[in-house]
């Protein structure tokens, strides 16, 4: 497959799929659980069908290797849509995501006792530096609301923290899930299909725990304003609409980052990732007028240069410039 269909696929799907989610939590920002239930069955039902066979199809990696893998996938999918309901904005939320690689590092010089050259360190610091900018004017920002509103208000304050050592513990839940899986697949073979397809499905009884949370907001989504869908002649609540959506583009980015990393090398993937995830944050910025200070510009551009530094994007750009200049 074309590497440009690929590359289509993850600016297609996952930019849209954050924009429609960011359209769900600006009018229920506790709506993290039933987002995740959509998300988790609709993967899980498509894999049941192509890719287990209806569980036919024998596994390549045992069941009790995968129950450690998906309880961790399960955590951090649902901390890291949940963190939304505690005073975190969409812009930060992707930024902090941003900082996984500090997480991996970290993580790998611990379990797995790595050592890094002195430009990957830098990188990490430079990542550090940006998210900690970002997260500081943020802070400020929540302490001028609490401080001008009255004192039940100062409660958004406490929110906001638990909200980014919920995006924090995600953070490093997923660094650690990374370095299982990839021990895993060492051990049994690259199964990446198989490993989506599990991580979705033996997670969905889970959802029980959050059965009232899912169907309060089944409730509120079905009152929501109805919108008329002309190219297929029906109509269905507005909240209904958006969590389809956001479902659909969820399974086109994660097929698309997918067909990405086998047909392309991991440079090129964190180039068209890293890119995707700028041009997202500035639809949220000038799209949902989300609140963004010259200082959150400095945070974002640095944690962005950290990335690229971390990928040896320049290293590798260097010899294509000099090789251009040379034919000129």
């Amino acid at each position: 497959m074309h590497p440009g269909f690929a590359i289509g696929l993850v600016f297609l799907g996952c930019s849209s799929n954050v924009v429609f989610l960011e359209l769900l939590v600006r009018d229920f920002p506790g709506c993290g659980n039933i987002v995740t239930f959509g998300q988790f069955l609709f993967i899980a039902l498509e894999g049941l069908i192509f890719q287990a066979h209806f569980l036919t199809k024998p596994r390549a990696i045992p069941l009790r290797n995968y129950f450690v893998m998906v309880t961790m996938f399960f955590l951090v999918s649902v901390v890291n849509n949940y963190a939304l309901n505690f005073n975190i904005p969409m812009p930060l939320h992707m930024i902090f995501r941003s900082g996984s690689l500090i997480a991996n590092m970290v993580l790998g010089i611990i379990i797995l006792k790595k050592r890094y050259p002195v430009a990957k360190y830098i990188s990490i610091v430079l990542i550090s530096l940006g998210i900690f900018i970002c997260m500081f004017m943020s802070a400020k920002q929540v302490a001028s609301h609490t401080s001008v509103s009255d004192d039940g208000s100062y409660s958004a304050f406490i929110q906001w923290l638990i909200g980014v050592a919920m995006l924090t513990f995600a953070l490093f839940m997923s660094a650690r899930m990374g370095i299982f899986q990839e021990t895993l697949y060492k051990q049994f073979g690259k199964h990446s299909k198989e490993a989506l397809f599990y991580n979705h499905f033996l997670p969905l009884p889970a959802f029980i725990l959050f059965a009232s949370d899912i169907y309060n907001h089944g409730i509120l989504f079905s009152q929501s304003q109805t919108i008329e869908l002309v190219p297929i002649g029906m109509s269905m609540p507005i909240m209904w609409f958006y969590l389809t959506m956001n479902v659909l583009t969820q399974y086109v980015c994660i097929r698309g980052v997918f067909i990405l990393t086998t047909e392309c090398t991991s440079l090129t993937v964190t180039l068209v990732v890293t890119l995707r995830k700028f041009i997202s944050l500035i639809f949220s910025i000038v799209y949902f007028k989300n609140p963004f200070t010259l200082w959150h510009w400095v945070g974002t551009s640095v944690v962005f240069v950290g990335t690229l530094t971390y990928a040896e994007v320049w290293k590798t750009l260097k010899p294509l410039m000099y090789r251009k200049r040379k034919e000129q």
